[in-house]
C-alpha cells in the first residue's frame, strides 16, 4: 500500500534529564534540547513524567508547554496524579503506558485487555480536554482490540521486541517480531486507529519500521540522546530523519 503522507518524527527527551539529574543542577536543559530538536526536523516532542520523577520534572513539563512550537506527547501512568496534571495542562497528545518503580525502562505494553472499564473511565476526561490519547501497547490483536474498544484515537506499537533480538543477533527471532508488528499496523489501521510506534529504535534498526505505510509516527529517544554524545543532537537527529525519509520513499514508489 503506497502513501504519500510524511512519517512523524516524535523525540523523546527523558534522557537528557537523565543525565541532569545524575549530577544535579541544570545541565543539561531537556528544554534546550527540545528546541535543538525543533529545529533539526522533530514533528513532536515526548516526554515521560514517571511518578518518581526519576528524569523528567514537573517543571519541565511547565517549560515544554510554554516553549515548544510543536506538539508536545507527553507519556504518563493511568494514575490520578498524572491525570491531573495532563488535565491541567492539556497537552496535544496524552500516552498511556505501564510503569513500574523497579524497572529501568518501560518493559513492556500496557495490559488493555484486563483492565478495560478502568482504562475507558480513565482516558474519557483526556480526551473531552482535547487530548489525542494514545496506547502504548504490544503488536497484539487482544490489546488493539482493547484499545479500540476503549476509545483510544492511536495506538504505539512497542517496538523492543523487536530491537533486542535485532541486537542479539537474533535475526529470525527479529524477523518474527517485524512480521506481528507489519501484521498489527495493518490490523489496527483497518479498526481505524492511528499507529504509532517505538522503543528501542536505532539507526539500524528503523528502517524496517519506517516502511510499514500503516504507521504515522516514530517516537525515538534514548538512542538518539546516546548518539548526540558523538554527533551532536541536531546532526543525529537529521540522522534518523533521514533513513525514516528515505524509507517511506521507497514506500510512496
Amino acid at each position: 500500500m503506497a502513501t504519500d503522507e510524511k512519517l512523524r518524527l516524535g523525540v523523546n527527551i527523558d534522557h537528557v534529564a537523565t543525565v541532569r539529574n545524575a549530577r544535579g543542577g541544570a545541565y543539561p536543559d531537556p528544554l534546550r534540547a527540545a528546541k535543538i530538536a525543533q529545529a533539526a526536523g522533530a514533528d513532536g516532542i515526548t516526554a515521560h513524567l514517571r511518578e518518581d520523577r526519576r528524569h523528567i520534572s514537573d517543571a519541565d513539563i511547565e517549560g515544554l508547554m510554554e516553549v515548544l512550537t510543536v506538539p508536545l506527547n507527553f507519556e504518563m501512568a493511568a494514575t490520578d496524579e498524572m491525570q491531573k496534571i495532563a488535565l491541567r495542562h492539556k497537552p496535544h497528545a496524552v500516552c498511556i503506558v505501564p510503569e513500574k518503580r523497579e524497572e529501568r525502562t518501560t518493559e513492556g505494553g500496557l495490559e488493555v485487555a484486563r483492565e478495560e472499564n478502568r482504562l475507558a473511565h480513565f482516558i474519557a476526561p483526556l480526551r473531552e480536554a482535547g487530548s489525542r490519547v494514545s496506547i502504548f501497547i504490544a503488536a497484539d490483536k487482544r490489546q488493539i482490540e482493547a484499545a479500540n474498544r476503549i476509545g483510544a484515537e492511536v495506538i504505539e506499537l512497542h517496538t523492543g521486541a523487536y530491537c533486542d533480538a535485532f541486537a542479539e543477533g537474533n535475526w529470525k527471532a527479529a524477523q518474527q517480531e517485524l512480521k506481528s508488528l507489519e501484521e498489527m499496523s495493518t490490523y489496527a489501521h483497518g479498526l481505524g486507529l492511528e499507529v504509532h510506534a517505538g522503543h528501542g529504535l536505532t539507526y539500524d534498526t528503523v528502517s524496517p519500521v519506517a516502511a510499514f505505510p500503516e504507521v504515522r509516527e516514530l517516537n525515538i529517544g534514548h538512542f538518539l540522546i546516546g548518539e548526540a554524545i558523538f554527533l551532536g543532537l541536531e546532526p543525529a537527529i537529521k540522522k534518523m530523519r533521514g533513513l525514516m525519509d528515505t524509507a517511506r520513499q521507497g514506500v510512496a514508489a
